[in-house]
């Protein structure tokens, strides 16, 4: 979003000196040149009045160089990058040379008073600004547009050109002053909404990113950006609670919103992805116990095996002392026998190790029910709350395409049960498990077909074409789908 929100600003102010760089051309016509020559004579005989000490006494002197240099930055900045600064402090100088008799403004000080809040002043400084940031002159196109934006309250392009300025230079705390200058003015672009919300979240400011995100949401309910940063925030920051409390309400205040529903579906299906990295620590762990107790076992039958082995060759040896074949199996034999109770006693180690572990170990067996429970049942959430969306707009693309995954995510995860499966337990389950796999891929086929008849999107075309070739080996292997809820 941040990406977006640089590009579309650096396009704007592109557009409004578009004109100005058009005549610098080449191609300038000679009715140009010649304003800009005019223009120049004009600036050269400011700059002398200026130097006269008795003409720069006279308010008259500093309200000509005043307009002069006011249109050289509206028209042509080429000729002076920091008119509209030039003009601005002329302004003032006029207004404190201008008196009347009471020591009031005077006429040429009343007119510079509103020349200093008029739109000519505020474009001059705008162009200026626009001028400074195409220069890469970040910081003073910074200044520049903050004086537009002083000059003209209500406007809200000033805050939104300095807010980019700003990020620049990195200068976030300005960006963020501006952006919010910019939704006070009435900004209607959501996208600058999720902008602000970003940079709020960079600084830790949670709560005014959220605030941020609901007004973008507020004016544009479909944008999915908004929301589905929303849901971010809301998961790294813990508070997916609060989420689902606010998002519930949603949907029973409107129940025919779909992008409520789907929007609800995507945060059970962050809270159980959320989820997955400790249920796969725990698995690991409680596998590794299991592991250790089977090799202690297996190593006690290798042992066995070698000391009944050493028997047999010890008794060849006794009928055939002068056999060099059987000692030099002996010998491997008892070396290896070695080896293997340095092993063994490694293993017995682990072993007891887990022992004294073993109430640690219950209790991640415990947890790890749990936490897989919750995952069902979040999966489970997450199902129904697509259903819905379904059930209000059958051809919600979203919705769709959401449903298209979670089917094809149920059969990934059933495929690695059987791939886990040694020959002994396939050959009893292994066709009707794989059966089961092939049914949750068929599933997700009509939901991606359907999405892809909305809408054709890469990640989606490439989802479709990948569960239409899975279907097609397992046809090729002459598997049936089993197709369950």
């Amino acid at each position: 979003m941040k990406q977006v929100f640089v590009i579309l600003v650096a396009c704007c102010l592109s557009v409004g000196a578009y004109a100005q760089q058009a005549a610098a051309g080449a191609g300038a016509s000679a009715l140009d040149q010649a304003a800009m020559d005019s223009f120049k004579k004009e600036k050269e005989k400011s700059d002398k009045d200026i130097a006269d000490p008795k003409a720069s006494a006279k308010a008259s002197t500093w309200m000509d160089r005043a307009k002069t240099y006011q249109n050289i930055a509206g028209q042509y900045i080429r000729i002076d990058s920091a008119a509209a600064t030039t003009a601005y402090d002329a302004f003032k100088k006029v207004i404190e040379l201008d008196k009347d008799k009471k020591g009031g403004p005077g006429k040429l000080a009343k007119e510079a008073e509103e020349a200093l809040k008029g739109q000519a002043m505020y474009g001059a400084f705008m162009q200026q600004g626009v001028a400074k940031f195409q220069a890469k002159n970040y910081a003073d196109a910074m200044k520049s547009m903050t004086v537009a934006g002083e000059i003209n309250p209500k406007d809200t392009l000033a805050p939104l050109y300095t807010a980019i300025a700003a990020q620049q230079i990195k200068d976030n705390a300005t960006a963020k002053t501006q952006l919010e200058k910019y939704i006070a003015g009435g900004g209607k672009d959501a996208a600058i909404y999720g902008s602000l919300a970003m940079l709020y979240r960079g600084d830790n400011e949670v709560d005014k990113a959220i605030a941020a995100l609901d007004k973008g949401i507020a004016l544009a309910p479909g944008n999915k950006d908004l929301a589905n940063e929303k849901i971010n925030l809301m998961l790294t920051s813990n508070r997916m609670d609060e989420a689902i409390t606010g998002m519930k309400a949603m949907v029973e205040k409107d129940p025919n919103n779909v992008q409520n529903l789907v929007n609800l579906s995507i945060v059970y299906n962050n809270i159980a992805s959320k989820g997955d990295e400790e249920i796969r620590k725990l698995e690991g762990d409680t596998k590794k116990g299991g592991n250790t107790a089977k090799q202690l076992t297996d190593s006690k039958s290798i042992i066995d095996a070698y000391n009944s082995e050493i028997t047999r060759l010890g008794g060849l040896i006794k009928k055939q002392p002068k056999n060099a074949d059987l000692k030099r199996q002996l010998t491997d034999v008892q070396k290896k026998l070695a080896e293997q109770k340095t092993e063994m006693t490694k293993l017995e180690a682990d072993a007891k190790a887990a022992a004294a572990n073993a109430g640690a170990a219950a209790d991640s067996e415990k947890r790890l029910a749990e936490l897989k429970q919750k995952k069902a049942e979040t999966k489970a959430l997450e199902k129904q709350y697509l259903e819905k969306a379904l059930a209000v707009d059958a051809n919600n693309y979203d919705a769709n395409y959401a449903m298209g995954i979670f089917a094809f995510n149920e059969a990934v995860e059933l495929k690695k049960a059987v791939d886990k499966m040694d020959m002994a337990e396939y050959s009893k389950v292994g066709k009707e498990a794989d059966g089961k796999v092939c049914g949750k891929f068929k599933q997700a086929l009509p939901y991606f077909q359907k999405a892809k008849t909305v809408k054709d999107e890469p990640e989606l075309t490439d989802n479709l074409t990948n569960t239409e070739n899975i279907l097609k080996q397992y046809e090729e292997k002459k598997i049936v789908c089993i197709e369950s809820k």
